[in-house]
Parts: structure tokens; sequence; C-alpha cells
């Protein structure tokens, strides 16, 4: 089963299969205690650097893209993720951000669905 993206403020559905938090940051509004996560991989989220420039700019996607994913290269948080996603029949990433087409989540996903 594919790999698959979720905004956090998203009610969980059993389908989501094991629920992976992938924000650097924790998201407004959602207690902890209530989230439904599985698992909270900030570290495989965008240097903050990185996500400072981006800004969700859609007319910057290109470019985070290429250097979201030189980031991806030396992080262990990406090779523990990429094992997660072979260990689970569903696998569900969430994210905060409000752009649901521009944001690292996306980006996640394809590579892992390759």
């Amino acid at each position: 089963m594919p790999v698959s993206i979720k905004r956090i403020y998203e009610s969980p559905v059993a389908q989501d299969g094991y629920r992976i938090l992938i924000d650097r940051l924790w998201p407004r509004g959602i207690k902890k205690e209530s989230a439904a996560i599985d698992l909270w991989l900030k570290e495989v989220a965008p240097s903050p650097e990185l996500r400072t420039w981006f800004n969700h700019d859609p007319e910057k996607w290109t470019t985070f893209q290429k250097k979201y994913k030189l980031e991806l290269k030396n992080n262990p948080a990406w090779r523990a993720l990429r094992q997660l996603a072979g260990q689970h029949k569903a696998l569900t990433l969430l994210f905060a951000a409000k752009d649901e087409k521009h944001n690292h989540a996306v980006l996640l996903a394809r590579l892992l669905n390759k």
C-alpha cells in the first residue's frame, strides 16, 4: 500500500495505519494526548533555515525540492522513515501546513512511493 499524506488537523481513520508526524514544530492547537500519532519524526523535516527560506512559496517549490533532497541524503531520520515505510502495510505522513500541494510531506511521500 502506498504511503499517504494528511493534515494533522483531519480526523484519524483506520486506513491511516501507522501515523507519523513529520514536522519539526508541534502543530498549533493539537494536544499531544489526543494527536493520534504513532511517532513524531521531527528530524526528517527540512532544516529551520530551509523551511524559513521556502515559506511555502509555490514559486520556490522546484528549488526547495532540490535543496531538501540534498538534506535528506545524509539524514539518519530519512533512512529510518524508509525502513518504517517497508514495515507497515499502511503509513500516513502527517503535516500541519495549509498548502497541501507545496510542502515536504508531498515530496517525502513521492520518494517513498517510488
